[in-house]
């Protein structure tokens, strides 16, 4: 325990909850991966059960070291990251590898794993902004030296995303939303950003439904019909997730028993709440959902606590970003949503944006662990 004490600083409840949400991700994709390892490693199932290990480990490696560096140095990282982020969406969005009709992912080489910029982009942003609001609280309200050296940005980046993964854009854009309410913005300018928002969006489907240029927009489309419909034939994703969730009960079938695996499309990833609640029940369901309230929970209280505005808009954005991602995810599995694509946070099986969640927290744990040193520094003067 002295050992932990030592090496593992910052709130001790969120590094339970994420160890907790990665020993449940090892468990449910485990179970969850038996036809995609009978599709493309011919039934290999612990060829994915070593590969998801091995990422959640560098994951937490990075975790460790993102919550060991000062976070104000992240104020200056965010700058970087969003100079690097734009260009890369830029260069996905015309040459980035496709699958189902969206280009969203570039290929690393030498280790050729996928890697989504979106994820880059949405991690910088939000320091960025907190970086923003923080610099210009003495004349929050001032529309040409506060909110419009802060709208450009998320107006560019949410717009390059917006093309390839509408989902993504928009919790993106209503996370940054969320941050600027917090950070002082005055309403009246955010409720204009948000007509903004929508009018582009408009601008946007317009544009593509009369050009050859992409079908993201008929793909919108349909998934909304299909919800709406509610046709069985038609919202196939969805009819297999209600079936693994009525089947799990309240105690679920148990670890590894799960039927639905085999039918239900993304089982590991965007519809691993579905397999949850299947083996585990709603018991299994409930304990996931609240380990997210708790995240969320501990994310309030450090930006409460921290002295610094940076550092509790910091805080605050990223707890609220995972989170929403999360609500999103299980909403869609539950048939609250339409389908979006969203992995749940932590426990989808991922590269990437696994990594980006990591990181994520492990600056939320810098906050934390800075906090007490902060307050006795201001404190002093």
């Amino acid at each position: 325990m002295q050992v932990i004490n030592k090496y593992i600083k910052g709130d001790r409840v969120i590094w339970a909850v994420a160890l907790l949400l990665a020993i449940f991700s090892v468990l449910v994709v485990y179970s969850s991966i038996v036809t995609l390892a009978y599709k493309y490693q011919n039934g290999n199932t612990e060829y994915y059960l070593f590969k998801h290990s091995i990422i959640l480990f560098i994951g937490f490696l990075l975790m460790y070291f993102a919550h060991k560096v000062n976070y104000r140095y992240f104020s200056r990282i965010s700058q970087i990251g969003l100079l690097l982020a734009i260009p890369l969406l830029l260069f996905t969005l015309l040459t980035g590898a496709s699958i189902n009709d969206a280009s969203r992912w570039l290929v690393i080489p030498i280790i050729n794993q996928t890697f989504q910029t979106s994820d880059l982009a949405k991690l910088a942003l939000i320091m960025f902004l907190a970086r923003m609001l923080s610099k210009r609280q003495d004349n929050i309200k001032d529309f040409n030296q506060a909110f419009l050296p802060i709208m450009i940005p998320v107006l560019i980046v949410c717009g390059l995303i917006l093309p390839a993964n509408f989902s993504t854009a928009a919790m993106l854009f209503v996370t940054c939303l969320v941050l600027m309410f917090i950070g002082r913005i005055n309403l009246g300018y955010i409720i204009s950003l948000v007509s903004i928002g929508v009018v582009c969006l408009g601008i946007f489907i317009a544009i593509v439904m009369n050009s050859d240029v992409t079908n993201r927009v008929g793909t919108w489309q349909t998934r909304i019909e299909n919800f709406i419909d509610g046709n069985a034939q038609v919202n196939y994703q969805a009819e297999q997730s209600k079936i693994a969730i009525a089947t799990g009960g309240i105690i679920g079938k148990g670890p590894g028993r799960s039927t639905q695996r085999n039918f239900l499309p993304q089982s590991y990833s965007d519809f691993i709440f579905a397999t949850v609640i299947e083996e585990y029940g709603i018991i299994g369901g409930t304990f996931t959902l609240l380990l997210y309230l708790i995240l969320l929970y501990r994310g309030v209280l450090i930006a409460k606590n921290a002295p610094r505005t940076f550092g509790s808009l910091l805080a605050i954005g990223l707890s609220f970003s995972l989170v929403f991602q999360a609500m999103i995810n299980m909403a869609v599995a539950v048939n609250l949503f339409p389908v979006t694509g969203q992995p749940l946070p932590m426990v989808s099986m991922g590269g990437t944006s696994i990594w980006f969640t990591c990181l994520a927290i492990g600056i939320i744990l810098s906050v934390s662990r800075n906090t007490e040193n902060e307050k006795v520094e201001v404190k002093n003067g």
